[in-house]
């Protein structure tokens, strides 16, 4: 216990705290993001494709939680993340573009 505080006096709560924000308001973003680009992309209905993109996020977001207390290099799990959500919100905005269901 006392070695979990001295880290966390020693400057690295800065550390922790960066990844609970990607683990939780980024990871969001970026896994509402994938599903809606997955929800495009999955054959069948609207409906099923939403539901079937819906029930994947939960995989994505858990997965991608873990992912970033698991990552060794903070700035690199930001980079990874932002650079995933931009992908994916315009690969999204260029499905509706293109005529894409919405």
């Amino acid at each position: 216990m006392s070695r979990a505080v001295d880290i966390l006096h020693g400057g690295r709560w800065r550390d922790i705290a960066a990844r609970v924000l990607a683990a939780v308001p980024l990871n969001y973003a970026v896994t509402s993001a994938l599903t809606m680009l997955i929800a495009r992309l999955l054959p069948g209905g609207a409906q099923q494709a939403s539901v079937g993109a819906t029930l994947m996020s939960f995989l994505i977001f858990a997965g991608l939680a873990m992912t970033a207390f698991a990552v060794r290099s903070v700035s690199r799990l930001w980079a990874g993340l932002i650079a995933t959500g931009v992908i994916a919100a315009l690969a999204d905005w260029c499905l509706i573009d293109w005529g894409g269901r919405l």
